[in-house]
């Protein structure tokens, strides 16, 4: 990771300072299970923490939908699990991936749109909504936006703070954003809390103090208690 991707990360983990209450962004419902993963024993992080982690999307504007659930964000009056964090910037801003890891999925037929899936250890984010097309060539499936200069690949290696794709409204969406979506070991996880402990270990690493990971936590909620709404 260069100066210029680890200048991205940290400014953008300093966005969370704008106005939001994330911990409040923890939507569940009272059936639902949550269990406790301590990062620093179950996922590929925990060695140097989230110091290096990028903020995913470029010309941040506001939070416009939590995680958890809500009522339909397009219209009718059914609840439903909203699985990721909506992040809104100015369409054609560049998105960023947080974790380095591996492309596993590029698709462009869902309630999602245009939308990669990386995985990185255990951890699997997705982001939705994005500018481009899903295309293949020699039997390989590829994620193509020519007026970004961005084509990814399924099964292609992606460094963390890469640019992977711009803001879109492709999908069911009204109006342009970032749907960002994680799972650990396949169950979902709030992204609120997850950049909540972004911005937590960067700015003791600013403050010159030690990380202790052991002490790192997020809230995991067991996938089979939900129903995933796809956007």
């Amino acid at each position: 990771m260069n100066n210029r991707q680890q200048k991205v990360a940290l400014s953008g983990a300093m966005l969370l300072a704008l106005g939001l209450n994330i911990v409040g962004f923890i939507t569940l419902s009272p059936a639902a299970k949550v269990v406790i993963a301590r990062e620093a024993q179950q996922n590929k992080t925990a060695k140097g923490g989230w110091l290096a982690a990028s903020f995913p999307v470029e010309n941040f504007q506001a939070y416009t939908s939590p995680f958890g659930y809500r009522r339909s964000a397009t219209g009718g009056v059914n609840w439903e699990f909203h699985s990721g964090l909506d992040i809104a910037a100015p369409q054609g801003s560049y998105i960023r991936n947080w974790w380095g890891g591996t492309v596993v999925k590029v698709s462009d037929r869902t309630a999602c749109g245009t939308h990669i899936v990386i995985k990185s250890g255990e951890w699997e984010h997705t982001y939705c909504h994005m500018e481009g097309y899903v295309d293949s060539a020699s039997g390989r499936r590829f994620l193509i936006d020519r007026a970004g200069g961005i084509q990814i690949w399924e099964g292609q290696t992606i460094p963390t703070g890469a640019r992977i794709g711009r803001v879109g409204m492709t999908g069911r969406t009204t109006g342009p954003h970032l749907h960002w979506g994680m799972k650990y070991a396949n169950n979902y996880v709030d992204p609120a809390m997850v950049l909540r402990e972004m911005f937590s270990q960067q700015q003791i690493a600013r403050d010159g103090s030690r990380i202790n990971v052991q002490r790192s936590q997020v809230i995991i909620q067991e996938s089979k208690n939900t129903r995933d709404s796809g956007y």
